[in-house]
């Protein structure tokens, strides 16, 4: 069963979907079901011996194209509908010892074009307003399956999150007539404490606002709403810039860095964005190396960060480390 429930305090959709308490739970690596599947071996979930990227629909989807209909009736003050959508797996690689940041740039370069093929035909379809291309990395994130993949979700309605920076890039555009990332990514270019990391078609930096300790934002130099605007060459150089943020992670604290990767978008609800600015945010649990960054009462009770560092401190350490991941 799988629903969206209105919650009228504060306004925005709760998905309810029972059927993923059954999904698979840290399976041993011999019985994955992301791995290829291999002569005389378990069929997989890949039902091929060798791949370079797999993309299949999610077995557990919280969004089907033809969702069943609700286990129960909604009111006027507590709508209820079917979760009409779409949910995909996106495999990195028919490695399960492996991870994106261990991938070569050119590999990472077909996934961004892989990414934008999906983002592109979800978006045509009529009831899709908003596509979420996203990684969850990490035990302590809450991943179930330690092989190498992301996931694709497609929603009939903007989410809100989307939705807020909608508003307040559509009011700072209103008011300025310009992109409100273009004029942070300036101020943050022009004071340089917080860059980790650019190259001629994209900047890394752990923002001003940073809710996490290693926060950090990779955004285009150039003013674009998603994935399809990009050039070839901006693909290859958004490839290295992504895989020297990631090998950077990783050198903090020598060990394999959890993280929430989150590519947004402008939305595909038929309507004009020109003031929506792309960017892929890194939200990583870590805010040293033996400590997690917890959301707890203020955060989930109040909607507050409380960050217990300094960004541009963070910043610097980040920096050397992608420094030294490049040497």
């Amino acid at each position: 069963m799988s629903e969206l429930r209105w919650n009228p305090l504060l306004g925005e959709w709760v998905v309810t979907a029972t059927h993923r308490q059954d999904r698979t739970f840290h399976p041993p690596p011999d019985y994955c079901p992301l791995c290829p599947t291999r002569p005389g071996k378990m069929e997989t979930e890949i039902p091929f011996p060798d791949f370079e990227i797999a993309v299949f629909e999610n077995k557990f989807p919280s969004f089907q194209r033809h969702p069943p209909r609700p286990a129960v009736r909604g009111t006027k003050l507590t709508p209820v509908r079917p979760a009409r959508g779409a949910c995909e797996v996106v495999v990195y690689s028919p490695r399960h010892d492996t991870t994106l940041a261990q991938e070569p740039v050119a590999k990472i370069e077909r996934l961004i074009r892989v990414w934008r093929d999906r983002y592109q035909e979800l978006s045509r379809r009529p009831e899709i307003q908003y596509v979420l291309i996203f990684e969850n990395k990490g035990e302590v994130i809450g991943v179930t399956l330690s092989h190498p993949h992301g996931q694709i979700y497609a929603f009939d309605y903007i989410p809100p999150i989307p939705a807020r920076e909608l508003q307040q890039m559509r009011g700072h555009w209103s008011s300025h007539h310009a992109c409100l990332l273009c004029a942070q990514l300036a101020s943050e270019r022009r004071q340089g404490r917080r860059v980790v990391y650019e190259n001629a078609a994209c900047t890394a930096v752990i923002p001003f606002y940073a809710r996490y300790p290693y926060e950090t934002h990779l955004l285009p130099r150039r003013h674009l709403g998603s994935l399809l605007e990009l050039t070839d060459h901006e693909i290859q150089l958004w490839a290295q810039a992504l895989q020297r943020v990631l090998t950077g992670f990783d050198r903090l604290f020598n060990f394999s860095f959890p993280y929430m990767m989150l590519l947004h978008q402008s939305p595909c609800d038929g309507r004009s964005h020109p003031y929506f600015h792309f960017h892929i945010e890194f939200l990583p649990p870590y805010r040293s190396a033996t400590r997690l960054k917890y959301l707890a009462g203020c955060e989930s009770g109040a909607g507050t960060f409380i960050n217990d560092t300094l960004a541009e401190e963070k910043a610097a350490e980040l920096r050397q480390a992608i420094g030294s991941a490049g040497a």
